[in-house]
């Protein structure tokens, strides 16, 4: 029973989304690994063939024109670390290597995970009720602040959800069929990302190394450059965590694992790569292809769109299940794999692991319970639009 309600919501969180597209991506990855979509592009649904795409940087690129990076380019400039391959990507990436520390990352997470808890123990344990989509839109917009180097006590500080709602404003003009941004589109992204870039050119121009902006400065990086990358870090963090948390919190609940995980933490860890393996937080990934060649039986030309099924790929292993022992090939692929592995994996871990040990703490003393909740409809990533939690 339980099984079949987890999986209830979870193909009601899909459908919600892309109604169309959802059924479609599945049904066409049963069929064959990688076949053509006439004007979407080249699917690939197999885990091991994407995999092989993902490493392989020579034939297909993140920079192209109908590639993700290239979304971006317009709204963030040509150096931001999503929209760059080869030996200038790995050169800032390793660059950015020493910034992802445990204090780094601590910095920019911790006030925003600490006011999330004090809601959270004020709120729950009073037999209040907890909207935690709304309470997780709060910490993405703390961490954003952090992020941009922005102090609490700023004069005129936007509050966070005005921050989280600046950076899904710009995520929100992505869709699957849409190559590029319009110029319109590209316009209102542009104005987001400049009203995010003020305190982080502020941050850069102090040069204080506590901040994110300050040490990408101390890295040498250019004030432009820097922004660029402080950007991207906005954009690619925003709407997944959000869809995220609030799913990871929900499947945990469905599966009856509450109890158990508030009494032994030890099983968080398999439980949190379970629940990315399931929910995909980055159901699809593109490329450009640069070469001719064949991939799966498909030949594919110089100028093709890759479109990369990360959710038939990972959801196609079987249902929720943390004692699941993830194959080789298909590991981690909801961030990627090679040059592009997500470094801002220890960002989003971090934000989670808070998130879900305050919840416990208090399911601890006290159980709570999912009262209510509704799904999102046509959205890039799948998600609750909210997800109440009260007392049992």
């Amino acid at each position: 029973m339980k099984r079949r309600e987890l999986e209830r919501w979870e193909r009601r969180l899909h459908l919600g989304a892309h109604p169309v597209l959802y059924p479609l991506i599945r049904g066409l990855g049963y069929r064959r690994p990688v076949q053509r979509i006439p004007g979407l592009g080249i699917l690939v649904s197999d885990a091991g063939l994407l995999r092989q795409v993902l490493m392989d940087n020579e034939r297909f690129v993140k920079h192209g024109r109908s590639a993700s990076g290239g979304l971006w380019t317009p709204v963030v400039g040509p150096k931001a670390l999503l929209n760059m391959d080869g030996a200038e990507h790995l050169e800032m990436r390793r660059r950015l290597g020493g910034v992802f520390t445990a204090r780094s990352v601590a910095v920019m997470v911790e006030p925003a995970a600490a006011g999330l808890r004090d809601r959270l123990e004020r709120e729950l344990p009073a037999g209040r009720g907890v909207d935690l989509v709304r309470e997780v839109k709060e910490l993405s917009g703390g961490v954003i602040a952090g992020i941009l180097g922005l102090p609490a006590d700023a004069p005129g500080r936007l509050p966070d959800r005005d921050l989280f709602d600046l950076g899904t404003s710009i995520t929100s003009l992505v869709r699957l069929g849409r190559h590029e941004l319009t110029p319109p589109q590209a316009a209102k992204a542009r104005s987001a990302v400049e009203r995010l870039a003020g305190p982080a050119r502020a941050a850069y121009r102090d040069g204080a190394p506590d901040t994110f902006p300050g040490r990408l400065r101390e890295l040498g990086m250019g004030e432009q450059e820097a922004l660029g990358v402080v950007s991207a870090f906005v954009i690619v963090g925003t709407e997944t965590l959000v869809s995220f948390i609030p799913r990871i919190v929900a499947l945990l609940a469905d599966a009856g694992r509450l109890s158990a995980l508030a009494a032994d933490r030890s099983g968080l860890p398999a439980a949190v790569n379970e629940g990315l393996r399931f929910t995909v937080p980055s159901p699809m990934m593109l490329r450009d292809a640069v070469a001719s060649g064949t991939l799966g039986g498909v030949r594919y030309r110089e100028g093709d769109r890759l479109l990369l099924s990360t959710i038939h790929a990972a959801k196609s292993l079987g249902g929720f299940d943390p004692e699941r022992t993830v194959p080789p090939h298909a590991r981690q692929l909801w961030f990627g794999a090679g040059p592009h592995f997500c470094i801002g994996m220890p960002l989003a871990m971090a934000q989670i692991n808070s998130t879900l040990e305050s919840l416990l703490d208090i399911y601890a003393r006290q159980p709570w319970r999912i009262v209510s909740r509704r799904v999102k409809h046509r959205v890039l990533i799948p998600g609750y639009e909210t997800l109440e939690l009260a007392n049992e």
